[in-house]
């Protein structure tokens, strides 16, 4: 039983007449009896008592039409779904991001989205970068923001910026007068980490310029990572990202050598599509990052 055949069934039980009817749906007489004498067959009962000028319902034509019509405005109703999903006037949209992505460029993108598509609703997931991947491998999350490389062979990934990481000092610190420095100059100096992939990016480079660096203490979150530099505990190595709208107590400093950066780019599952949703939020970063 074909959608479409309900349609021609509930079409001449309105006109009553199989020329009317046919005239309606723009289609042939035969080609309309036919169809209505497969929907009949597949039923096993007659629907329709066919006369020279007037089609009545049988019994089981009158018990069958009210079914036959909720069925259809069923599937429209299914269409509309679908097409407001498409559309992007409903659906939901969940992203999976780092800290430092959050809390910066992420935001506007995210306003932005929500002023032209205000029907979406939207859920944001902070976590590392290991935790992000986990999020997206798993379905919880259409799409991810994590620092390179992904860990996993089953995402599609799409490059969006190389950043630097800065060096934080507390304000008062006697560092915090230099514009730049060199990282080796601060083997003797205690560090604050920050944790996940920018802690292992962080470590290496100090291992690399010939020490071990002196960790005070570590830390997951932004604001603290802040507050911990600032209270005197210690340096800190954190992406670009991650220093802005700093407290006047804290002062970010170049690292000249060795030059420290990161990839952050977009993650989704391998082999399916993103959603209408996911590919519009994505075009929006993208063309904030080229126009920021």
């Amino acid at each position: 039983m074909e959608l479409y055949q309900l349609t021609y069934f509930v079409e001449i039980a309105r006109q009553q007449n199989f020329t009317r009817a046919a005239a309606r749906l723009n289609m042939a007489q035969p080609a309309l009896s036919l169809q209505m004498k497969n929907l009949e067959a597949e039923l096993g009962a007659e629907l329709l008592v066919r006369g020279r000028r007037q089609t009545n319902l049988t019994a089981a034509g009158k018990a069958f039409l009210p079914k036959a019509e909720a069925l259809l405005v069923q599937a429209e109703a299914a269409k509309l779904v679908v097409s407001d999903v498409v559309q992007l006037r409903a659906g939901r949209l969940v992203i999976a991001t780092i800290p430092s992505v959050s809390a910066s460029w992420l935001p506007q993108v995210i306003r932005a989205f929500k002023r032209q598509h205000p029907g979406v609703e939207m859920q944001l997931m902070e976590d590392s970068s290991e935790g992000v991947a986990e999020i997206v491998e798993s379905g919880r999350a259409d799409l991810g923001f994590l620092q390179m490389p992904a860990s996993r062979s089953s995402f599609e990934t799409q490059a969006l910026v190389t950043e630097a990481f800065v060096l934080l000092v507390a304000s008062a610190h006697l560092l915090a007068k230099r514009r730049d420095i060199r990282l080796k100059q601060l083997s003797e100096e205690p560090f604050v980490f920050y944790k996940g992939r920018a802690r292992d990016t962080a470590l290496e480079a100090c291992r690399k310029s010939g020490f071990e660096p002196i960790i005070a203490c570590e830390s997951g979150e932004l604001e603290t990572v802040r507050a911990l530099v600032a209270a005197g505990l210690g340096l800190a190595i954190i992406p670009q990202l991650a220093a802005r709208q700093l407290p006047r107590t804290v002062k970010a400093i170049a690292l000249k050598e060795p030059k420290i950066q990161r990839q952050i780019a977009a993650v989704w599952s391998k082999g399916a599509p993103l959603s209408p949703a996911a590919s519009g939020f994505l075009k929006g970063v993208t063309a904030s990052l080229v126009s920021g």
